[in-house]
């Protein structure tokens, strides 16, 4: 027989009936279902009453235990005791019958059904118990002073109805036991130096603190239209700064506008006059503590959070912090931003307080054969990198802990630098991303097509090296072109930094900047200066030769001044010789210049500034005066030479020096030769030698970058105190104007960069956005689609 096959059908009843039947039949079974499930969701709702109040018993019985003292007692005061919990004992016991009855089952579900919710509503025990404390005597009083029954109204209302839900013995008697006990045993002590009043004022007022609302939260108003206005205005600061409205002005208006708020809870007004820079500084603790109150009043804590993007960052509170350095250059290319965060990175990671990662372009094997001298090559980045540490530890004379590692890169021919290929910052993993320097930030963000730093980091550090609008100025269109670059560079640093380090006054103003010269001399240095002022010391003669002049053999290193000045004042400065030595792309150009002009000057490959047959040089000339800050200017005066250099602001730290001869004028540096011909230089004093050491430049970066609080782990949310020795918690979950226009630039050039014919209207290598095939061999990386996928149909 086939169990499958269908029932025969009803004679006389359609086919279909069957399935109405079966329908119905259905129905009923989901019906009954339901009603066993809401009758065992009552019956364990009932239980659980059953239990609470059996724990509620044992409480009970503990705390009758409990209140029998550990020493003699007056007879009569522990049998009241005792005597007020047996009192209190059979009321307990009595409630709970009434509430486990079996009948009650039976009422709920006539009155209100099988839906009935089977519960207790406490909060009329909450409103005796307040009533209690606050000495009202009727229901109704409590009702209309204590606003804890307004959600329940309805539904207490029907209960009210029936007698065993509004008869609510058990709490009256409580607080007539209550009342009486106080009353008898006002001053018969418990335990030594604590008496029955106390204890029952004692249980008042926790009581109180329960049923009591917080009033504090309702005191404080809210901002008023001045103090929004002052807020915004004080935001607004570094976009009115770029406007050409100062900020002295936007710091007057902040002031009137706080002086005339007529309520006084938090700030107060100022006498007029002058703004000072104190009374500047009080306006905005009081600003920020006025914030801080009405947001704390909110219920709105954000502990220092800044943005949704900032959930993605490191949480750092009890870890070593992390500082990543990532510059345009490696070794072995002899530039500034090779050696200088080399030098940078391991003078960081000396003092230990910090671990250190140092991020150096890559190249594939035909641009290290156009870039690195002397036809050095390296197949792989752990060769480049034992090449550097052996580089370093050669010149600190200690081994340096911090970690090298590489980015692609790709050599631009026309800008002769080194561009990024690809998003640089992916680089930094995402646990490491703490604290970022970018060396040199406008070159790294022209193309940067990927995660914001600032984003990704918590703190950003750009330190400006290069003035590229000098270099540029003296390409064709030069003007038109340092415009558009200008404000480029203005764009990117102000989009992708914190704070921006410029080494000297000759570059360009940009936002969110301050000037400092973070740069120190190599040790090996200040070792041949202390030397040379020992052999002086003992009469020998520590230089043999003249002048010389080192530098990447570029028109734009000075050169050009160079050749101007010698062959204007040939006559003035005869049997004057000068030493040059320099590789570079216009080396042929400039020898063929100098000979052409007759000029007294002597060629020779580059070397390194250290080099033996340098020492014995008594004068560096540097006419240069596209130079931020010249590193061999400073590796010469740390060797007690001479320096003859330009008055430019690119040697303004330099001034202080006595061995430095600055001029103005073509005369002037015929007069600053002579006199350097003619005369010795001066040792340098301890004093002298410290400021351009190493040490010294790294201490001035942390106190100029505002490191120093972050390495002491003073990143958490800021705070502000009130009167009484609060500590309120400053939310900062709010933008800033400011920091909304950062981000409006940030994705605006992001789509723009993302754009392969734009990137290359501006002058960007082509195939930069990603990295290519060879990088991936080199790097071991993943490729670029498999790395960052485009999901679509």
């Amino acid at each position: 027989m086939n169990n499958d096959a269908q029932p025969p059908a009803v004679a006389g009843v359609p086919s279909s009936s069957s399935s109405a039947f079966s329908f119905i039949s259905k129905g009923w079974r989901e019906v009954r279902d339901s009603a066993d499930a809401d009758l065992q969701l009552m019956r364990d709702r009932a239980n659980s009453f059953k239990n609470m109040t059996a724990s509620f018993d044992r409480e009970l019985e503990n705390l009758i235990n409990s209140a029998t003292p550990p020493f003699s007692v007056p007879p009569i005061r522990q049998s009241s005791e005792i005597e007020f919990m047996k009192k209190f004992h059979p009321k307990i016991s009595e409630f709970r019958r009434v509430y486990s009855a079996p009948e009650i089952r039976r009422k709920v579900m006539e009155k209100w059904g099988p839906r009935a919710n089977l519960g207790i509503d406490l909060s009329r025990i909450r409103s005796s118990i307040a009533a209690e404390v606050y000495g009202i005597e009727e229901e109704e009083d409590v009702e209309e002073n204590i606003e804890f029954n307004k959600v329940r109204e309805g539904r207490s209302e029907r209960r009210n109805e029936d007698g065993q839900f509004g008869d609510w013995e058990p709490i009256r008697a409580l607080k007539t036991r209550l009342r009486e006990f106080e009353k008898k045993n006002s001053k018969v002590a418990i335990f030594a130096g604590f008496k029955n009043n106390e204890f029952v004022e004692k249980v008042k007022s926790s009581l109180k603190s329960i049923c009591k609302e917080p009033q504090e939260s309702k005191e404080v108003p809210p901002l008023d239209v001045p103090e929004l206005l002052a807020v915004l205005l004080r935001q607004s600061g570094l976009f009115l700064d770029q406007l050409g409205i100062r900020r002295n002005i936007c710091d007057k208006i902040v002031e009137s506008l706080c002086s005339k708020r007529k309520n006084q809870l938090v700030l107060r007004s100022l006498t007029a006059g002058e703004l000072s820079a104190a009374n500047l500084d009080k306006i905005n603790d009081e600003l920020d503590l006025r914030i801080a109150s009405v947001i704390q009043s909110t219920g709105h804590c954000s502990e220092g959070v800044g943005s949704w993007t900032d959930l993605m960052k490191p949480d750092l509170t009890d870890v070593k912090r992390h500082v990543a350095i990532v510059t345009t250059a490696s070794l072995p290319w002899m530039t500034g931003t090779a050696v200088n965060p080399l030098f940078r990175a391991a003078y960081l990671a000396k003092s230990e307080k910090q671990k250190v990662t140092l991020l150096v372009p890559w190249l594939c094997r035909s641009d290290q054969e156009l870039v690195y001298p002397n036809n050095l090559t390296f197949g792989s980045p752990e060769e480049q990198e034992n090449y550097i540490r052996n580089w370093l530890e050669e010149r600190v004379g200690f081994k340096a802990d911090f970690r090298i590692s590489f980015y692609p890169g790709k050599f631009s021919r026309e800008r002769r630098s080194i561009i990024p290929a690809g998003d640089t910052s992916q680089f930094i993993p995402s646990k490491d991303a703490d604290i970022a320097i970018l060396e040199e930030p406008e070159h790294l963000n022209w193309y940067h097509h990927g995660k914001r730093w600032t984003d990704k980091f918590n703190h950003v550090v750009g330190i400006v090296h290069t003035n590229y609008l000098e270099y540029i100025k003296r390409e064709k269109n030069g003007a038109l072109q340092a415009f558009f670059v200008k404000h480029i560079n203005n764009l990117v640093t102000r989009a992708h930094c914190h704070k921006v380090l410029r080494l000297s006054a000759a570059t360009q103003d940009m936002p969110k900047s301050v000037i400092c010269n973070v740069h120190g001399v190599n040790p090996k240095f200040l070792k041949i200066g202390e030397k040379v002022a020992e052999e002086r010391e003992l009469g020998q003669q520590a230089f043999s030769k003249g002048a010389y002049f080192l530098g990447k053999m570029v028109w734009a290193k000075g050169y050009k001044e160079l050749i101007d000045l010698l062959a204007k004042h040939k006559n003035d400065l005869d049997g004057f010789k000068l030493d040059v030595y320099g590789n570079g792309e216009d080396a042929h150009e400039v020898q063929s210049t100098a000979k052409r002009l007759d000029l007294n000057l002597n060629f020779l490959k580059g070397r390194d500034h250290a080099d033996d047959s340098l020492h014995g040089y008594k004068i560096f000339i540097n006419p240069s005066v596209s130079d931020v800050l010249c590193t061999a200017t400073a590796e010469a005066l740390a060797m007690g030479k001479f320096v003859v250099c330009a008055d430019h602001p690119s040697n303004e730290f330099f001034r202080s020096f006595p061995n430095c001869l600055t001029y103005k004028t073509p005369e002037d540096f015929v007069l600053k030769v002579k006199e350097a011909l003619e005369n010795e230089p001066q040792p340098l004093t301890p004093e002298q030698r410290y400021n351009l050491s190493w040490e010294a430049a790294t201490k001035r970066f942390i106190e100029y970058s505002e490191l120093d609080r972050l390495l002491n782990n003073e990143h958490n949310g800021p705070t502000s105190r009130k009167p009484n020795g609060k500590i309120i918690s400053r939310s900062v979950s709010m933008p800033s104007l400011s920091d909304m226009v950062d981000g409006g630039i940030a994705f605006a050039h992001y789509c723009l960069t993302g754009n392969e014919f734009l990137r290359l209207c501006t002058g960007a290598i082509p195939g930069t956005r990603d990295y290519g095939k060879q990088h991936c061999k080199d790097l071991h990386l993943l490729a670029p689609q498999v790395e960052n996928p485009i999901y679509g149909w």
